[in-house]
């Protein structure tokens, strides 16, 4: 028994260090979100990013979808397979700016973009609707470089709203759901479309009305300037 105790620290010691790889990635993909908002706020006159949140999934979520997967209990195993172990969520304000801020990570260097879900141009049967990116992510520890699988999703408001509820309605519920309720969940993740697409024209059109504004005040300006440029001349 005690000639089995340093692998036991060892194993210990490689289940710490697997699950602290996710953290440490989660951090990652945080801090460059944290960047995009900074700027946005501080440069732009806009931040599409509403907020955001993170999570590492339960040891009894990763052995369910152990299961599930039919993978060994190898932590080279559950990597390669379970790569929503770490998840990172950003709301957005519209639509539009989910594929900005979805392009915006994608397009950094050191983010390796392994697959891409689109669940609002294709919908599942349900009615969820979500981005989902699956990128990897290097993390750098004392003695060796990893690339880390992260879940992205982005959504708007109003997708999240009716995901999390969707989710706390079927929560711990393991039976068939009943066909009335199916069907009511869809149509009220078609009015969060709808609610989606109306808000957004809505934007558009002051987006629009901001612009001219900005041409007249800009134009009202320039001409004042030269007006009193000419007066100084003469």
């Amino acid at each position: 028994m005690i000639q089995n105790i340093p692998n036991l620290k060892e194993l210990q010691q490689e289940i710490t260090r697997f699950l602290l790889q996710y953290r440490f990635a989660l951090k990652e993909i945080e801090t460059k979100v944290e960047i995009l908002q900074e700027e946005f706020e501080l440069i732009h006159e806009y931040n599409p990013i509403e907020h955001v949140t993170s999570r590492i999934k339960s040891p009894q979520s990763i052995i369910n979808k152990m299961i599930k997967k039919g993978c060994t209990s190898s932590l080279t195993d559950i990597k390669e397979n379970i790569r929503d172990i770490a998840g990172v969520r950003i709301i957005c304000s519209f639509t539009e700016d989910i594929y900005k801020i979805g392009d915006m990570l994608k397009n950094q260097k050191d983010v390796e973009v392994v697959q891409i879900k689109d669940y609002i141009k294709n919908q599942k049967a349900n009615g969820y609707r979500s981005l989902h990116l699956i990128v990897k992510i290097p993390i750098f520890m004392s003695d060796r470089m990893e690339h880390v699988y992260v879940e992205i999703q982005i959504r708007t408001i109003a997708m999240d709203f009716w995901a999390s509820l969707e989710h706390k309605i079927y929560y711990k519920y393991n039976k068939e759901i009943p066909k009335h309720i199916q069907d009511s969940l869809r149509d009220a993740a078609q009015q969060a479309a709808e609610l989606d697409k109306k808000m957004e024209d809505l934007n558009s059109e002051i987006n629009i009305l901001k612009a001219h504004d900005a041409s007249k005040n800009n134009h009202h300006f320039t001409t004042e300037l030269l007006a009193k440029f000419s007066e100084f001349l003469s």
